[in-house]
């Protein structure tokens, strides 16, 4: 009997203490959850029932996995939304061997306490914003680590060379800096690298060509020294190599061929020198191959054509010489060929796309001469086909005109000759034709009339003899119609009330006749029309000066007759108008644009007189026409003339008079201009409205104002109050004392930014909205300016290779701005800002997103009176960052408000709703900020009550009416 009892007292303690450890989790993961900010409450099962039985309640919380004894196993947390911080007590989860809190927003620093976790495998904290060095003394049981997409800072962790476990190391998109550790060749089991998109220099360590495990490499977008390390070649379980973007130079090792297994092969955007090695031509399991963007020079080497798995070629933008090798064409599985940008010379491969199922081949830009092959899209597949700015020769191959993927056709700048095929306009996803420039002859196809889908017709400068077809320009897509310098004969078709996106119509240079239609002013996208050089007659028709968006109408050499009309000097939009060379005749209208039109886009016209060319009185033709009617009025004229000389009078004494005071007082003119001068030496001519009067210019132009002097004259600065500097300089407290001034600021910009979003076509992204870059008119409206980095968005989801804007205005990098790239290319280029990335920063889609994220922090500008960085923020923290962390941290956000002009509560809950879009606009998240439509309406349900009672603006709405408000 008595030795049983101690045989029971060990159980009575193993039970006891399994008990206590497992209420100790219980607790843990209840402090660990109070150190979250959990918005969508996914953790809301986290929390002890009110019955007694707590041992293993835990084991069902979301996220929590426990084995077999009761004791968290794994805990799963990704994708819901945390932020905050996580608590130094997860490392009392002793028997933790999976950690995965990846797709969150934490900002802190990872607990050092992570170390230990000594049974710890799998660790995921990818796609947050973890700072600062990562935690050292991961235990070496490691078997996966993924911290990728986070601005972990410093240098790479070292003692991850004592995980010799580990299978994953993914540390890619962060501030890494420093060189690859030479430790971390004893991660022998290593199958999958990934260190790209951080600061990383230094040569490539040559260690890592012992990692014989190694399946994927992704080293790109850093600023290493030196070239590929030849012992890469001992890699032979290697299947994919992307050291794309990493500054490497230097020859292609030959010892690349040693790698068989690899499919995919990076090595774009570098300084790579020299010829292909043909060695390539062993690793035949390749698919993608992009050696783009370096200087490789040479012939492109037979042998590639031994890769008949290879389904992508890019070596554009590189210096390659010679043929293109003619065994291409037999690669069964090539669906991308890029070589635009060579010095490539001979013909294409006369049976290319015969054996494989092309997509895109793009030749562009070299010296390749020859026809264009018959077989290009026999399989059916070819979606873009480019071949401009070469010397190709023969007919367009009637095939192409039933290729049925085709979306782009471009030929231009070549020797082609023939006729056009008929059947481009049946192609349904056919976007642009471009034959510009050719040698081509006979009809434009009728069959283009019937076209749905093209947007882009150029036929220029070739030898087509034919008409118009009647309904060519109401194709439905259509923005761009050219067609000038050919031999084109009749009438322009009238058909012009169905042309709903034609902006440009180049029909110069040809043999049209007859009049032009006055039903062309239905296509109110039109911005320039180019009619010169043709034979047309009758009058140019009112209507067209009313064109809303016409910019460029070029009429000269014709045979129009008639006068100017008079409403074109009020035409909205247009910038120049040529009509030079024709029959026109009478007086040039003396207003809007008329008044400093070039005389040179008038001259050729025998009868027309006034404005900006001699006085109509000097000719004769025109005096002897009016000679009756004057006669006629003789009397009225007396009268009209005795008062406007009264008048004229007046006026000259008051001007001489002012002249005189500011001559005096050094604020006009140099002493050079007298003072009797009958003529000012300028004037000024307002587009639209505008906050300021020839008087605000004078008192500018002195000596002291004097920015800079050239060829063309003297250039003064006449400046209006910045926003930056009504919030935050000198004139700080003085300009913008109340709420409803600064609301009127909010809503203008809004309405500057939806014009400019929505009502431009194409759009336009400003890409540098700040409060610097917001001028304040007398009436203290806004005026979105400096359109230096502005980009219209020709095509929906377009990338940009730089990063623009300014430092507290550019939004945080988001996986969504990514644009996918074959062979999954990620993009990325970092800036010296700390921890900030541009969205389009990576290889990455811009859009009105990234405006709408820099409105949202002028708003908080507006709301706090503070600068986007501020030292009260904290080291690396933006105003927005500082705005969040008081609502995590449940502080009264009244506190953040500007205590100028929130001084009642009434004046703060009105601010708050403001403040709540701002926030909306600084989502992380791309696609969960509003439009700027949507800021419009939610900014119309937070207007304040009141009138501003701000200097200057006391009788000013808190709306605008002008639709363009806020548009420099």
């Amino acid at each position: 009997m008595k030795s049983k009892f101690p045989f029971l007292f060990f159980l009575c303690c193993c039970c006891i203490h399994g008990f206590s450890q497992k209420v100790d989790e219980v607790s843990t993961l209840l402090s660990i959850k109070a150190s979250f900010i959990d918005p969508l409450d996914h953790l809301q099962d986290w929390k002890v029932p009110k019955v007694n039985n707590v041992f293993s309640v835990h084991c069902n919380w979301t996220g929590v996995k426990c084995n077999s004894n009761g004791a968290i196993e794994k805990l799963d947390l990704s994708h819901m939304n945390l932020s905050g911080i996580v608590s130094e007590e997860i490392q009392w989860l002793k028997s933790l061997t999976s950690l995965n809190i990846c797709g969150n927003g934490f900002s802190s620093p990872l607990p050092k306490s992570l170390a230990n976790l000594t049974e710890l495998r799998d660790l995921d904290v990818s796609q947050n914003n973890f700072v600062g060095g990562f935690p050292k003394g991961l235990g070496r049981a490691l078997l996966s680590l993924n911290a990728s997409s986070n601005n972990f800072s410093g240098s790479l962790p070292e003692d991850l060379g004592n995980a010799t476990f580990l299978e994953i190391l993914d540390l890619r998109g962060n501030f890494f800096e420093g060189s690859i550790p030479k430790s971390y060749k004893n991660l022998g089991k290593l199958k999958f690298l990934g260190l790209s998109g951080n600061n990383l220099t230094g040569q490539i360590p040559s260690e890592l060509g012992e990692l014989s495990s190694l399946q994927t490499i992704v080293l790109g977008y850093n600023e290493f020294e030196g070239g590929i390390p030849p012992e890469f070649g001992n890699l032979t379980n290697l299947k994919y190599l992307d050291l794309a973007f990493g500054n490497l130079g230097g020859a292609m090792p030959g010892e690349l061929g040693k790698l068989k297994m690899v499919d995919t092969l990076f090595l774009y955007k570098n300084n790579f020198e020299g010829k292909i090695p043909p060695s390539i031509g062993n690793m035949t399991s390749l698919t993608m191959l992009d050696l783009s963007d370096n200087m490789l020079s040479g012939e492109i080497p037979r042998e590639i054509a031994n890769l008949k798995n290879l389904q992508l070629l890019n070596l554009m933008c590189n210096q390659f010489s010679g043929s293109i090798p003619a065994d291409i064409s037999s690669l069964a599985q090539l669906q991308v060929l890029e070589l635009w940008n060579n010095t490539l010379s001979g013909p294409l491969p006369s049976d290319l796309g015969h054996n494989s199922p092309l997509q895109w081949l793009d030749i562009s830009s070299n010296s390749i001469s020859g026809p264009i092959p018959t077989s290009l899209c026999d399989k059916g597949n070819l979606t873009k086909l480019i071949l401009f700015n070469n010397e190709l020769t023969g007919p367009i191959p009637a095939g192409l005109s039933t290729c049925m993927s085709l979306v782009r056709v471009r030929m231009q700048n070549n020797l082609l000759s023939g006729t056009v095929p008929v059947g481009f306009g049946k192609l349904e996803k056919l976007q642009r034709l471009e034959l510009g420039n050719n040698s081509l002859t006979g009809q434009i196809p009728n069959d283009l009339a019937s076209s749905t889908s093209l947007s882009f017709i150029d036929l220029s400068r070739n030898h087509l003899q034919s008409s118009l077809p009647s309904s060519i320009l109401s194709i439905p897509k259509l923005q761009n119609f050219i067609a000038s310098d050919n031999n084109i004969l009749g009438e322009i078709p009238e058909q012009f009330q169905d042309c709903p996106s034609l902006s440009v119509l180049d029909l110069s240079s040809n043999h049209l006749t007859g009049t032009i239609p006055a039903s062309i002013a239905s296509c109110e996208k039109m911005v320039t029309l180019n009619l010169k050089n043709n034979q047309l007659t009758g009058t140019i028709p009112k209507s067209v000066a009313m064109m809303p968006t016409l910019a460029i109408l070029d009429l000269s050499n014709n045979s129009l007759t008639g006068g100017i009309p008079e409403n074109f000097g009020n035409s909205p939009a247009l910038e120049m108008l040529n009509v030079s060379h024709n029959k026109l005749e009478g007086p040039v209208p003396a207003n809007g644009m008329l008044r400093t039109i070039n005389p040179d886009d008038l001259i050729g016209n025998v009868g027309l007189c006034g404005g900006v060319l001699p006085p109509c009185s000097h000719n004769a033709d025109y005096r002897s026409r009016e000679k009756s009617l004057h006669a006629k009025h003789i009397v009225f004229g007396w009268l009209i003339g005795t008062s406007t000389l009264l008048a004229l009078v007046i006026a000259g004494l008051v001007a001489r008079s002012l002249y005189k005071k500011w001559h005096e007082d050094g604020s006009c003119f140099p002493q050079t201009f007298e003072v009797n001068s009958k003529d000012w030496p300028w004037r000024l001519m307002a587009f639209q409205r505008l906050g300021f009067t020839s008087a605000d210019i004078l008192s500018c132009i002195k000596e002291s104002n004097v920015i800079g002097m050239g060829a063309t004259g003297v250039v003064y600065k006449a400046e209006m109050p910045r926003l930056g500097e009504a919030l935050h300089g000198k004139q700080a407290g003085k300009l913008l004392v109340d709420w409803v001034s600064r609301y009127n600021i909010a809503v203008g910009v809004a309405q500057g930014l939806a014009y400019l979003h929505h009502d431009c076509h194409p759009p336009v992204i400003h890409r540098d909205v700040k409060s610097n870059n917001i001028l304040l008119d007398a009436n203290l409206e806004a005026r979105i300016a400096d359109f230096g980095l502005a980009k219209m968005m020709i095509k929906k989801n377009e990338t940009v290779s730089m990063v623009a804007g300014s430092y507290g205005y550019i939004a945080p990098v988001s996986r969504e701005n990514i644009v996918p790239q074959m062979g999954f290319r990620v993009h990325k280029i970092l800036t010296d800002l700390n921890y900030y990335i541009a969205e389009y920063g990576y290889t990455l889609k811009v859009d009105e997103k990234s405006d709408i994220y820099s409105y949202g922090v002028v708003l908080m500008e507006l709301l706090t009176g503070k600068r986007p960085l501020d030292p009260e923020f904290g080291e690396s923290v933006d105003i927005v960052e500082w705005i969040r962390r008081k609502i995590r941290d449940n502080n009264s956000l009244e506190t953040a408000l500007d205590p100028n002009v929130g001084n009642t509560k009434h004046v703060q809950e009105e601010m708050l709703l403001v403040l709540r879009i701002a926030l909306l606009c600084t989502a992380k998240l791309p696609k969960d900020r509003p439009s700027m439509r949507d800021v419009i309406t939610m900014l119309g349900e937070a207007k304040p009550r009141r009138k501003s009672s701000s200097n200057n603006a006391t009788n000013n709405p808190v709306f605008s009416t002008s639709p363009v408000n806020g548009l420099l």
